[in-house]
């Protein structure tokens, strides 16, 4: 295990944007993205009043953070869901609202560290990244069998990759001979797919093309898409939302969701805006912090994060 696993991202500052909303005894903290429940760890010391309930759709996760909360006892319910179901997970739980939640998006430390799981470029791995390993198809089940079309869809829209034509051409070409099972014979079809002036520029060439297979795999954005807006609903007033997204498609979402909240949907022209066109979130961020360059340095897995936050400022009026 590499120390860099156990470093949550931006946590101080994550604990201190939900601080306010967690002081009071009995309130209940959400964590969509327990992972190796650095921060799940960090809430529950941090308030001590406070219960926490964590999702992951990672059964290896879930277990591994288990031993790590275990001594917190009956304040942490670790849940095995994807974070859209949020809404049926506090149904069951019989919690009608919540005082806090956050998102840390993204693929978990554990999953890039263990090789098995085909997340990163960097090693040779079966091209997996199903973030839940019982369940959907795999990295190579997509990259052998969708059309060549979907392929270069997926690349530009997940991984703003601008050479997916070149790359699905090759990836196509390639498979027709053998269908691919590794990462290291995608990452070297890739970087000999690419043009010269392509291969320079943003670190490693195949990490665009990595993004959006893992994102379609694991249906990241339109989970998304369901969950940051169930999310908000599930906050009582006064309750705050925190969100880390890592690349420029999920912060997008999150601001979209936050504006859309934070802003009057009265008609122009109204003299009294009534209480039901009155925003219902407050933004608690300037645009999206980033994390300090001493954290960056501390853990490079730190440097591409955005943190957004919002409060829940009063109820949605019919």
């Amino acid at each position: 295990m590499s120390s860099s696993r156990h470093v949550p991202v931006m946590l101080q500052r994550c604990l201190d944007l939900l601080a306010p909303a967690l002081s009071e005894p009995g309130a209940v903290v959400v964590d969509c993205t327990l992972g190796l429940g650095g921060h799940s760890e960090a809430l529950l010391a941090r308030f001590p009043e406070a219960r926490l309930v964590a999702l992951d759709r990672d059964k290896e996760a879930l277990r591994l953070s288990g031993g790590r909360l275990a001594p917190h006892g009956e304040r942490a319910t670790l849940v095995h869901a994807v974070y859209d179901e949020l809404p049926e997970v506090l149904g069951r739980l019989g919690i009608a609202r919540v005082q806090g939640v956050l998102f840390d998006l993204g693929v978990s430390s554990m999953q890039l560290d263990e090789a098995d799981r085909g997340f990163a470029y960097a090693q040779d791995a079966p091209l997996d990244m199903r973030m839940d390993q019982t369940t959907g198809m795999s990295a190579a089940e997509v990259l052998n069998t969708y059309p060549p079309g979907e392929l270069v869809r997926i690349l530009r829209a997940y991984g703003e990759e601008k050479q997916a034509k070149r790359i699905v051409s090759a990836v196509v070409r390639e498979r027709e001979k053998e269908p691919f099972t590794t990462s290291a014979r995608l990452v070297e079809l890739i970087r000999d797919a690419l043009p010269q002036a392509a291969k320079r520029t943003g670190g490693n060439p195949a990490k665009r093309t990595f993004q959006a297979l893992r994102i379609e795999v694991n249906g990241e954005l339109s989970v998304l898409e369901r969950a940051i807006p169930a999310a908000v609903r599930s906050l009582a007033v006064g309750g705050r939302i925190a969100v880390l997204s890592y690349h420029s498609l999920e912060d997008r979402l999150v601001k979209q969701v936050f504006a859309a909240g934070a802003a009057s949907t009265a008609p122009p022209g109204l003299p009294v805006v009534p209480e039901r066109y009155q925003p219902r979130l407050k933004l608690l961020t300037r645009g999206a912090e980033l994390p300090t360059e001493e954290e960056i340095a501390e853990n490079r897995r730190a440097a591409p994060a955005r943190l957004r936050g919002a409060e829940r400022i009063r109820e949605d009026v019919e």
